[in-house]
């Protein structure tokens, strides 16, 4: 019985529903279309996708150049004194950082690896005791000094300085000290 009812109560609502809808849309003003030309379609198209095409391409001009500069490269990195290796032994290498740290009688040196014939990187070969390039076969010995090989020089050297438990390494490859030759004056006594 109350399906029924309900059944009733929808058909009269709609039929009033649909004739208030009837009536109102009598008083709806309908405004003509405007017409959009050949022309200014066309005007717009081609001017929308050579702006789109221009932002993109400038996006990606700057996209492409801004620095992403990621890790501790490029600042100061702290080395606790421990990882310091004694007098001798193969060097400390901080990924990071892009150096190693080897000492000598002389002192400690922060040893840039990056090759200066043509950027390479160069690793230390733990059974010559040297620095050697893969790439075209440049030899360094423990103060970074070219032994053979292409390089003009010898490698570059980060400054270092002490600050109490730990040795400061300041890896900015624009402050990074630019040698000839290798002068004792460049380690840092570590004690």
């Amino acid at each position: 019985m109350v399906a029924l009812a309900r059944t009733l109560v929808g058909l009269v609502l709609a039929s009033i529903i649909s004739r208030l809808v009837m009536i109102a849309s009598r008083f709806h003003q309908v405004t003509p279309q405007r017409l959009v030309s050949r022309r200014s379609f066309l005007r717009n198209a081609v001017l929308g996708s050579v702006g789109a095409s221009l932002a993109l391409a400038g996006g990606g001009f700057v996209a492409f150049f801004w620095n992403n500069k990621t890790g501790a490269f490029g600042g100061e990195i702290p080395v606790p004194v421990d990882l310091v290796p004694a007098v001798g032994e193969a060097p400390y290498r901080n990924q990071g950082g892009k150096f190693y740290i080897i000492n000598n009688e002389d002192g400690a040196l922060a040893v840039y690896w990056k090759c200066v014939h043509l950027g390479c990187t160069v690793p230390w070969n733990e059974d010559s005791g040297e620095f050697v390039c893969p790439c075209h076969g440049s030899v360094y010995n423990r103060f970074g000094e070219r032994i053979a090989g292409p390089a003009p020089r010898p490698l570059d050297l980060f400054p270092m300085t002490i600050d109490g438990n730990n040795v400061i390494v300041n890896t900015d490859p624009e402050g990074a000290i630019v040698r000839s030759e290798y002068d004792p004056s460049q380690a840092l006594k570590i004690t």
